[in-house]
């Protein structure tokens, strides 16, 4: 066994425990969601108050409940429309409210540059959602691009830790708005095929 797969076996084992705790404790899959929500929630105001990495490690806590709330759901076999859904939508509060602590933070310190770049990371993080969502109304899937919501996370948590938030928010206001674009065309071209083949699909009337 490898290094990595060691260090993914062992953590895998303890993800698979806490899964196990919660659902013995028949704690409803949605709460789980509502506790990550209020988790991040607390990291944004840490954020906004400077202390980055207690910021980085309450985002750890809250990405604990947003890798086992579904993984609840499953073995309680209360998988819903609605918990899907309900889990979507918490994610986008929770994604923008630790770029809104970020926004404070930015704002006390008067740095106007980068309170604009963090406006553009929180519109690109919102667009890949969008697009995957909005793409999916008219092609069966569209999960192409690289920045989705965990390796913005993983960013988020990296910067928070090393202090190098600057940096990373370079990187996901560049990466998911080219994640944006690629969605666009993938779309764009998945679209054009199903129009063509279902053209192709119509037989042609006789006189």
């Amino acid at each position: 066994m490898t290094f990595t797969g060691g260090i993914g076996k062992f953590f895998g084992a303890i993800i698979n425990r806490i899964v196990r705790w919660l659902a013995l404790s028949k704690i409803h899959p949605n709460v789980l969601t509502f506790i990550g929500l209020l988790i991040n929630i607390w990291a944004a105001w840490l954020f906004s108050q400077g202390s980055f990495r207690w910021a980085g490690v309450v985002v750890i806590g809250a990405g604990v409940f947003d890798m086992v709330d579904g993984r609840v759901a499953r073995a309680t076999s209360q998988v819903t429309r609605f918990g899907g859904f309900f889990d979507s939508v918490l994610d986008r509060y929770s994604d923008l409210a630790l770029f809104m602590g970020l926004l404070v933070y930015y704002a006390s310190i008067n740095r106007f540059f980068y309170i604009v770049l963090t406006a553009i990371v929180m519109t690109g993080s919102v667009m890949v959602s969008y697009t995957r969502s909005r793409a999916e109304n008219v092609i069966p899937k569209c999960k192409v691009g690289f920045l989705e919501r965990p390796e913005r996370i993983v960013l988020i948590i990296i910067g928070a830790l090393f202090l190098r938030m600057a940096q990373v928010l370079w990187v996901i206001a560049i990466l998911s708005n080219l994640t944006v674009v690629h969605r666009m065309i993938y779309t764009f071209r998945e679209a054009r095929a199903l129009e063509d083949a279902q053209l192709r699909a119509v037989p042609a009337r006789g006189d």
